[in-house]
């Protein structure tokens, strides 16, 4: 059993658990409903880039304290002057930004466990994992043309149409609509969904499955997903496949798990 938390761990805004092979995160502002300020995506970058070295981990499930998965930018940090400057604009928008593009790029399969809200920049955090699981409270949006904005922001103009297609992505985008669970789950947006409270032994499976596999093997199974999304022809997949599997094979596991399996 975990020991209870300290006072110190508790004002950390994000929650890091190491459990084996496997990367526990959680946001951890639950009174703001975990609302991603300067804070929160300053640790989340420092911890998706270290995770290039860091080859003892092999998956990584992120959720939310509290009451909601991610409720978006925390909008309390745009209240002053300085924060409406250019470079100050600049700086945020790229953090998050760099956010979406460090998770992708990261090696390691990324669940994430979205109850209650999961809107704007939380609703790009969402995007950008591997696989997505739902609670039934989970609600999801584009919200950023409700404070103003386009609604193609942190590369969710990216990631969205390839998710649910490019009729419901420009629904959601263009309007701010919310995406409830059923919907969701109807859409392909999310891979499963279960009471609020059933969502890790829903994981459970998942990351058994995963780490059943050799590490190589996920790892280029990622990588292999990620670029297959953006190759130009069928022959530039394969091409890219057949590299993979050649470097896989090499490794030896797979001569090792046939053997064994005689």
């Amino acid at each position: 059993m975990r020991d209870e938390p300290d006072e110190t761990e508790l004002r950390r805004p994000l929650d890091i658990r190491l459990e084996g092979q496997i990367d526990w995160l959680t946001l951890n502002r639950p009174e703001k409903l975990n609302a991603l300020d300067d804070a929160l995506v300053a640790a989340l970058n420092r911890y998706f880039l270290d995770l290039q070295d860091r080859p003892s981990t092999r998956i990584v499930v992120i959720r939310g304290a509290g009451r909601a998965f991610c409720s978006g930018l925390d909008l309390s940090e745009m209240r002053t002057a300085e924060a409406h400057t250019i470079p100050s604009l600049v700086a945020k928008q790229k953090a998050v930004s760099d956010l979406i593009l460090a998770m992708r790029r990261a090696p390691q399969p990324i669940v994430s466990l979205v109850h209650g809200a999961a809107c704007g920049g939380g609703f790009a955090v969402a995007l950008a994992s591997d696989i997505r699981l739902a609670g039934k409270s989970a609600r999801m949006n584009a919200a950023f043309v409700h404070v103003g904005l386009s609604g193609c922001d942190v590369g969710v103009s990216y990631l969205l149409p390839r998710l649910v297609g490019a009729s419901v992505a420009s629904e959601l985008m263009l309007t701010g609509a919310m995406i409830e669970a059923d919907r969701a789950l109807a859409t392909g947006l999310v891979s499963r969904v279960v009471e609020d409270h059933d969502l890790l032994d829903a994981a459970a499976p998942l990351l058994s499955a995963m780490l059943a596999v050799s590490d190589l093997g996920l790892r280029m199974t990622k990588e292999g997903l990620r670029m297959g999304l953006d190759a130009p022809s069928l022959d530039a997949a394969i091409a890219l496949e057949n590299r993979t599997q050649i470097l896989c094979a090499a490794s030896g596991s797979m001569f090792d798990r046939i053997s064994s399996s005689f």
